[in-house]
């Protein structure tokens, strides 16, 4: 991976909408992050910043999950 493409905010972004699209659409967001990991060390170095991403965006997304499962609803 090179310097510009870890800094390159638009390509993040897509990467990002990517997944938060795969997670609406109720997709196995283990399991797309698990292909792409496999396809990583298979040798495609092309996907290796889209593996950093999704790894970063998987965590945020179960994050925001455990967030609002454990928030408490108004007037409860």
């Amino acid at each position: 991976m090179t310097f510009l493409q870890r800094w390159n905010f638009i390509e993040r972004a897509r990467l990002e909408r990517q997944l938060w699209d795969a997670f609406e659409g109720g997709e196995d967001l283990e399991a797309l992050v698990a292909s792409c990991r496999t396809a990583v060390e298979a040798g495609d170095q092309g996907r290796a910043f889209q593996l950093e991403v999704w790894t970063t965006t998987l965590k945020r997304i179960r994050k925001i999950e455990t967030l609002m499962r454990d928030q408490k609803r108004p007037g409860m």
